[in-house]
């Protein structure tokens, strides 16, 4: 019996852990833009945090994986975030638009939102409205710019010399999504038509993006 016993555990050590569709590793590009700068001096950070700041646009460009069993790979996404407080503090009632490009199949846009509320609704907020349309996300050396027609458009590019790691306590918020050694980018310019969430609103020559590579 103790040699059956052993036997068996050795064949599920061999084997290794159990993993789900649902746990299939998903990463890509990511960028988002807020309407308050994420890295500036402390007067004014707290000018903006009780004026503005509670609204953003999020993007992920997928590269890599699946989520219940469907491949993500390829599929783009914009979410515009509003709250009624700055997304900065938890106070606030967030809600999300969701657009997924207008190449992705309906198991895919189903499996987006799915990952979304399941992953990140504490920073979203309550996905209210999903839709395709086409996105335009493009990724070139360290600039990133994403586009909905009509909808959102937002162009960032790196901060000159990184400054947001070499004062890191500049930095007063966290992206919306997990990102892996993200940095501060520079928006030049950022635009969201009022859709279904959220009032019209414009950013430029800001310190209010995010940017990096996701993982969930």
């Amino acid at each position: 019996m103790k040699s059956l016993l052993f036997c068996s555990l050795g064949l599920l050590i061999s084997a290794g852990p159990v993993v789900s569709p649902s746990a299939s590793k998903i990463t890509g590009d990511y960028v988002e833009v807020r309407t308050a700068s994420v890295f500036a001096g402390a007067c004014h950070y707290n000018g903006e945090l009780v004026t503005t700041g509670n609204d953003a646009l999020a993007a992920w460009n997928f590269q890599s994986g699946q989520w219940n069993g469907v491949d993500l790979s390829g599929v783009r996404a914009v979410a515009a975030v509003t709250s009624s407080a700055n997304l900065g503090l938890d106070s606030g009632d967030r809600k999300a638009e969701l657009i997924v490009d207008a190449h992705a199949s309906g198991a895919q846009v189903a499996a987006v939102a799915d990952l979304l509320r399941s992953r990140s609704t504490k920073t979203l907020g309550q996905i209210v409205s999903v839709r395709q349309a086409p996105v335009n996300f493009t990724h070139e050396s360290t600039d990133y710019a994403v586009k909905v027609e009509g909808v959102a458009d937002l162009t960032v590019r790196p901060m000159p010399n990184n400054e947001c790691c070499k004062q890191p306590n500049l930095v007063w918020y966290s992206p919306l999504a997990p990102v892996a050694n993200r940095k501060v980018g520079f928006t030049e310019r950022a635009t969201y038509n009022a859709g279904a969430v959220g009032d019209s609103w414009q950013r430029e020559g800001e310190n209010s993006a995010f940017y990096g590579s996701f993982s969930f």
